[in-house]
């Protein structure tokens, strides 16, 4: 069942216009929907609701979120490819979406040809977490664990073909265990079967990991990205205590239909790069682990280009592949 939340951008004017490029684009009126392609309580859909009601006021427009998980959030990102190219349906996307391009066998769209770059918000690194009954601290003691049990250990997932999915499937490929995955619908929901034990191990992006940093029903023992994370310094990273050559982080940005309008295009991403200088922004998305980049639309394909030729690399590595 999809879940709607409206968030309204206060002082919204028929009148109001935004500069873009130097030129004045008059807001439509419409109503923006960002997609997320997962259920409600995952990182993209925190992301995005920390965001909707600053981007309503800077678009002069109503923006609503709207969760339409399923399929490795496949069914919401097809969705937005096929919906209208005039700016009111947008996606919130990450490495999953470089990630199903090379994972599944087939999609019902192309992640690079049928989908417009239209605003950067930043990039986050992950965290592997354990039940604190998995005794291992680090990431080589938790391989070594793993391999003294082939097959009776797992990890829980926000579903198949998600970045939690993902970066775990890579790990396993890399580290040459046997993981069991648990997929589920949201970061949130695989992070809460760790927590009750019915899951051993998570790997969760910055958003979802950080509130756990002294909680003692987890145990965060490294991080994901090359090298260690500002928000948790204490941590090593994953290369360095176990498992060398092993890096996966993710963007997190907006995309739209291929045929949008460039013009409409330039406003949204206008839009975007005015929130990222507001301090109030810079300050949530602080707290929730995302270092936030402003990009023009052509820096931000050029990234999604890079990005996916590197998730070639990471899906091949990890062994997985879905029909």
């Amino acid at each position: 069942m999809i879940k709607r939340r409206e968030v309204l951008g206060a002082g919204i004017a028929a009148g109001l216009a935004v500069a873009t490029g130097g030129v004045l684009a008059q807001a439509s009126g419409k109503t923006v929907r960002i997609i997320v392609p997962f259920a409600a309580g995952g990182v993209q859909d925190i992301l995005a609701r920390a965001i909707s009601a600053e981007l309503g006021l800077a678009l002069g427009q109503t923006v609503i979120v709207e969760n339409r998980p399923g399929a490795g959030g496949t069914v919401g990102t097809g969705y937005v490819a096929k919906a209208e190219p005039d700016g009111s349906t947008l996606v919130m996307s990450a490495a999953s979406h470089n990630i199903a391009g090379h994972l599944y066998a087939k999609l019902a769209y192309d992640p690079q040809k049928d989908f417009a770059p239209l605003a950067h918000v930043g990039s986050s690194g992950y965290v592997l977490m354990i039940h604190p009954d998995v005794p291992a601290r680090n990431a080589a003691e938790f391989i070594r664990h793993a391999k003294a049990n082939p097959g009776k250990m797992n990890y829980a997932t926000a579903g198949i073909g998600s970045a939690t999915h993902l970066s775990m499937a890579y790990f396993n490929g890399l580290a040459g265990i046997d993981l069991v995955n648990v997929p589920l619908k949201a970061t949130g929901e695989a992070i809460n079967e760790v927590i009750s034990g019915r899951a051993h191990a998570v790997i969760a992006a910055n958003i979802g990991a950080l509130a756990f940093a002294k909680d003692s029903r987890l145990r965060l023992i490294g991080v994901t990205s090359q090298r260690r994370s500002k928000y948790l310094p204490e941590l090593p990273t994953i290369a360095e205590s176990g498992l060398p050559g092993y890096e996966f982080d993710s963007w997190f940005g907006l995309l739209g239909p291929a045929a949008i309008p460039a013009a409409e295009a330039n406003r949204i991403n206008a839009a975007m790069a005015k929130l990222l200088r507001d301090p109030v922004i810079l300050e949530r998305l602080d707290k929730q682990g995302i270092e936030p980049r402003a990009l023009g639309n052509a820096e931000f394909a050029r990234l999604l280009a890079a990005d996916y030729d590197r998730m070639a690399r990471v899906v091949k590595a990890s062994g997985a592949k879905l029909d």
